[in-house]
């Protein structure tokens, strides 16, 4: 099912589009060397309604729905680095949202204005240094005395983790037991210069430069007990509920992205000329060119599809674990057959098709490997 895009869709595809060409493109290289987006970007992204389109307006959100979000990321993630779409889709669609499906209303309202105004930012902390696909093997605690948790572990591969001002934290409630380990584990709003909260190194990273991401360390970190998101113990349900949203966001991003790559390969192709003919008119890289365009229709086909079934609450987890596992993996293939179609060129950093080539590796990695995507389709197929 394809999107029918009105209007008023396309009004906002056009801010957005804006938006990236003046105030986010010709800042990438400045922001990819300091490692972080300026805190000035978000406050902007706020005022111009980019970071609640979904939520209600009571809480300063534009009260529309999923179209505007894919219409938002694929425009974001033509700004040359991926990086960036994917911080903003980490405060919007993969953190914020606990708290809005989650939270009391007085949770909501102490906290989604700041966020959708672009005044803190979000981050989400599940991953571990032993292991990140593995939810059910969380072992950072958190132990109930009175009214508060005391949290005790650590986070690794936080992205926006240095600069977030509010942290969503997995954390387990008790010992887990071996054949129930997903039992325990709960889902708590940490927030910045909370004591015992200690913001680690800024991890260097292969790609997503402009993404800043850190550790995090929980040292008898006190949170009261009305940060607690949802029920005690029920978190492990809320995060695989939440993953579908965070893997078809990253899948729409993977399409866009490469689509934007295979438009500067094809507008690089006509113009170099090598032994006195246009690369374009060469036939091995013609058919390049074409291969790639009819995987990146494919993957756009079955990114809209499942975006639709998202829409209308119909998405299954095999049809999101289908749709990341493509789009990512297709991702990769683009990434290394543009890269040969500017040959020496496409090595150099001053060559966006360079900076593409490192931000696509981790997407096959990243909310879930391809195996772990793999695992689920077998899984559901009843193999």
């Amino acid at each position: 099912m394809d999107w029918v895009f009105k209007e008023e869709h396309e009004i906002f595809r056009n801010q957005v589009r804006q938006f990236v060409e003046k105030e986010v493109t010709p800042y990438i290289e400045e922001w990819e060397t300091q490692g972080e987006i300026p805190k000035e970007v978000w406050k902007r992204m706020g005022e111009l309604g980019f970071l609640g389109v979904e939520y209600p307006e009571e809480y300063g959100g534009s009260g529309a729905d999923f179209t505007y979000t894919l219409i938002l990321m694929e425009e974001l993630a033509r700004c040359g680095a991926m990086g960036f779409p994917i911080s903003v889709s980490v405060h919007t669609d993969m953190a914020s949202p606990y708290i809005f499906s989650l939270g009391t209303e007085e949770q909501k309202r102490k906290y989604l204005p700041q966020i959708i105004k672009g005044e803190k930012i979000c981050a989400i902390a599940i991953t571990e240094p032993t292991g990140g696909s593995d939810v059910a093997g969380i072992r950072t605690q958190a132990k109930q005395y009175g009214n508060c948790y005391a949290l005790h572990g650590s986070k690794v591969f936080i992205t926006n983790g240095v600069k977030a001002d509010i942290y969503i934290v997995a954390a387990r409630v008790g010992e887990p037991e071996d054949q129930l380990r997903h039992r325990g584990i709960s889902i708590f709003i940490v927030e910045r210069g909370t004591p015992g909260l200690r913001i680690g190194r800024k991890l260097q990273k292969m790609g997503w430069l402009c993404s800043d991401t850190a550790e995090l360390f929980f040292d008898e970190c006190i949170v009261p007990k009305e940060n607690l998101l949802g029920e005690e113990g029920k978190g492990f349900r809320e995060i695989m509920r939440h993953f579908q949203r965070e893997r078809l966001v990253i899948s729409i991003i993977s399409v866009s992205a490469s689509q934007k790559v295979i438009e500067d390969a094809i507008t690089y192709a006509r113009e170099r000329v090598v032994f006195n003919r246009q690369l374009s008119k060469f036939q091995v890289i013609r058919h390049k060119i074409a291969d790639m365009v009819t995987y990146i229709e494919a993957a756009k086909r079955l990114t809209y599809h499942v975006a639709w079934l998202f829409y209308k609450g119909k998405a299954t987890d095999k049809d999101v674990s289908t749709v990341k596992l493509f789009t990512t993996e297709v991702a990769n293939r683009i990434a290394y057959d543009s890269l040969q179609i500017y040959g020496g060129y496409g090595y150099m950093r001053e060559f966006p098709v360079e900076r593409f080539y490192r931000d696509a590796r981790v997407l096959t990695i990243g909310a879930g490997t391809s195996e772990i995507m793999k695992e689920i389709i077998a899984k559901r197929l009843e193999l």
